[in-house]
């Protein structure tokens, strides 16, 4: 990527929306490593519709829990509190979706891909043997990792609309024609994104690597879910192509792509309860 391209897409992220100052406020004292649980729980607890986001990501279906959580205090306690945070960032970034833009890039399509994306990769950590704080981040990464489109949909939607188009008419990835369209790609902008959100390294690197060859298991369960929403036409992230499973994650599973998804069971369930969350 050239120097002027780079310079162009930083400025690109820096146009996005700040998050609202309860969610920066989240932010800003969870990267000091002193900090109390109840500082935090206090700052989210004084917005009111922040909480209730949280609670409903936390306890709606596709998240998985096995209880109730029905209090932020709680959800510190039982997931952690940088999970937390990164729910509390998840719902603000969720929030920043328009239900239209010039490119026709669908808000409702690409969050039902995200979300659906977000619940495999949790059941693909667990299956991994990857630890509750890891699972919970994979949840996070899923929603997460194409938020670079919608950089491009909101400020460069004809170039967008154009990769959109020639992606779905001659079957080639996404990231690519973003490229020879706009000089730049959805994973290089959600990179930045997750960077200046302040996100953990393990979920910038996931991100950054959710088209091309995972460094961890952690980055394999968010490439194979993506893999696997995209496969069972969950929702429409504009990317028609889906990609082979590299060999370390049919490796990891002990199995390739379709027959790790008959592993899986019926997901449907998945679908539905990601539609009732859609809905306002």
């Amino acid at each position: 990527m050239a120097p002027s391209d780079h310079t162009e897409l930083v400025s690109l992220v820096e146009k996005m929306p700040a998050f609202p100052k309860s969610v920066q406020r989240v932010v800003q004292l969870t990267s000091n490593i002193e900090v109390s649980a109840k500082e935090i729980v206090q700052v989210i607890e004084c917005d009111p519709v922040l909480t209730v986001k949280i609670l409903k990501v936390i306890n709606s279906a596709f998240y998985g829990l096995s209880q109730k959580i029905n209090s932020v205090q709680r959800a510190v306690v039982h997931i952690g509190l940088n999970t937390v945070k990164n729910l509390a960032m998840s719902v603000a970034a969720i929030g920043m979706l328009k239900t239209s833009n010039k490119a026709n890039f669908s808000a409702n399509a690409f969050l039902l891909h995200a979300l659906t994306t977000a619940a495999i990769s949790r059941r693909l950590a667990e299956r991994a043997g990857l630890s509750q704080q890891e699972c919970s981040d994979s949840f996070v990464a899923g929603l997460l990792h194409d938020f670079g489109k919608v950089v491009f949909a909101e400020f460069m939607p004809e170039q967008f609309k154009l990769a959109l188009a020639k992606s779905r008419e001659d079957n080639i990835s996404l990231h690519l024609t973003e490229l020879e369209f706009i000089g730049m790609n959805h994973v290089e902008a959600g990179t930045l994104l997750a960077e200046k959100w302040g996100l953990s390294e393990l979920l910038i690197e996931a991100i950054r690597h959710h088209h091309g060859q995972p460094v961890d298991a952690f980055g394999e369960c968010l490439f194979a879910a993506n893999q696997i929403s995209k496969q069972l036409h969950f929702g429409n992230g504009g990317n028609p192509v889906v990609e082979p499973l590299p060999e370390a994650i049919v490796t990891r599973f002990g199995m390739p792509l379709e027959a790790l998804i008959e592993s899986l069971g019926n997901l449907g369930s998945v679908v539905k309860d990601a539609e009732l969350f859609i809905r306002p």
